[in-house]
């Protein structure tokens, strides 16, 4: 995933440093992902959702808040209603730079920053919030210790995470002031709320009371077994996936043509997990899917092992070649289904030495329809000259070669 480094300026003109994660291939849209209270851009679950995205052709803008990470500013400085300007800043360094959003993305109270900013922003066509609280004032809890010597002295310092804040008077009356329901209701976007059951930082009824809030489209999604973070690899993984399905019927994504003489586009595989297997495939048609490997061989199982995709191959020619033919015949077939089996075990393949019939598939074919044996008979001949099967009993010749990066 290419990564731009980048800075722009904030809601007071300080610095804000952001990383620009990019698609290997076109892009398709752009979005803002906004963080969570005290934390940074580079989180694993920020990281992590920004980079699956990306495979997909969506850009994602991740930066630090003011006064947080290696952003200008002091923390003590700032506020809630900081934070939502920090954002619309964003918004607009990249409309100037060609790459205007139609996405925003907030964790925690980086979702109810996204819910305030996006009333000002036109070009959002998606919100989306991860355990987001519905009113800002929540994030209080975190330091309800030290809220009297707040007041009292207009400044304390607290621990959050380990880590020491300062936390300013005016930052505790800022999000005690704001309130969000006359922003979700209005917002003029298509709105999707993920929190987790079991989110002990910021409990499942917000998700509730901002689904409530907004119109449709709504889509309220439980994360099940993920906690507030979203810290396990698996669940930022299917957070991304769920924010890439949903957000495709709401965003205008104008798909890339395909390059001169390759009719279906270029196919290019990405890695996703250097520690696994799991592979990003995407066409220049804009189709997306990914391969891994089982379990037992190092993989997570999260897809389509590369002799399943094979196999897969194989099955779809069969079914859309019969259907071709029982469609120009005027044949009363009603559906075509194809089993695959590949008899290879993958761990074996570089070291048996059989010869050139080390691979076989049987297909096991099933026809639905008032058809009569000649026509069956007929129909099970023309999968052999299903052109998949045909490259797959000649010889072929695969030419590499290695690019720059």
């Amino acid at each position: 995933m290419p990564t731009e480094r980048i800075a722009f300026a904030g809601h007071d003109g300080g610095q804000l440093a952001a990383r620009l994660d990019l698609p290997q291939g076109p892009l398709v849209a752009t979005a803002i992902f906004a963080h969570c209270f005290t934390c940074g851009k580079d989180i694993p679950a920020a990281r992590r959702i920004a980079a699956r995205l990306a495979a997909l052709g969506i850009a994602v803008l991740r930066f630090d808040f003011t006064g947080l990470g290696h952003s200008d500013g002091e923390f003590a400085n700032t506020s809630f209603t900081s934070n939502v300007d920090d954002l619309i800043a964003a918004h607009r360094y990249l409309s100037e730079n060609n790459k205007t959003p139609s996405l925003i993305i907030g964790h925690s109270l980086g979702g109810a920053a996204v819910l305030k900013a996006a009333a000002a922003l036109d070009s959002i066509k998606a919100v989306v919030t991860i355990g987001a609280p519905f009113d800002p004032g929540h994030v209080t809890h975190n330091f309800a210790q030290a809220l009297p010597e707040i007041k009292s002295r207009g400044v304390a310092e607290v621990s959050l995470g380990g880590r020491p804040f300062q936390i300013s008077k005016a930052f505790v009356d800022d999000v005690a002031q704001t309130e969000l329901e006359e922003s979700v209701a209005n917002l003029n976007a298509a709105l999707l709320v993920l929190h987790a059951p079991l989110d002990d930082i910021v409990g499942i009824e917000n998700a509730g009371q901002i689904f409530s809030a907004a119109k449709h489209p709504k889509s309220f999604i439980t994360l099940d077994g993920a906690d507030h973070l979203v810290s396990a690899a698996a669940d930022a993984e299917y957070v991304a996936s769920l924010i890439a399905t949903w957000s495709a019927r709401y965003l205008d994504i104008a798909r890339p043509a395909p390059p001169p003489g390759a009719p279906e586009g270029v196919l290019r595989v990405a890695e996703a997990d250097p520690k696994g297997f799991l592979t990003d495939i995407t066409s220049g048609e804009g189709h997306h899917l990914v391969a891994d490997e089982p379990l037992a061989y190092g993989g997570t199982n999260k897809g389509l092992s590369p002799y399943g995709l094979l196999s897969a191959g194989l099955g779809a020619c069969t079914s859309m070649t019969i259907r071709m033919y029982a469609r120009r015949k005027g044949w009363p077939l009603d559906q075509v289904c194809v089993d695959v089996n590949h008899d290879k075990v993958h761990a074996q393949d570089a070291e048996t030495g059989v010869g050139d019939k080390i691979d076989t598939w049987r297909r096991r074919i099933t026809l639905t329809g008032s058809l009569d044996t000649e026509q069956r008979q007929r129909l099970l001949a023309i999968a052999d000259k299903c052109p998949v099967h045909r490259t797959l009993e000649r010889s072929s010749t695969v030419i590499t070669e290695l690019v720059n990066p």
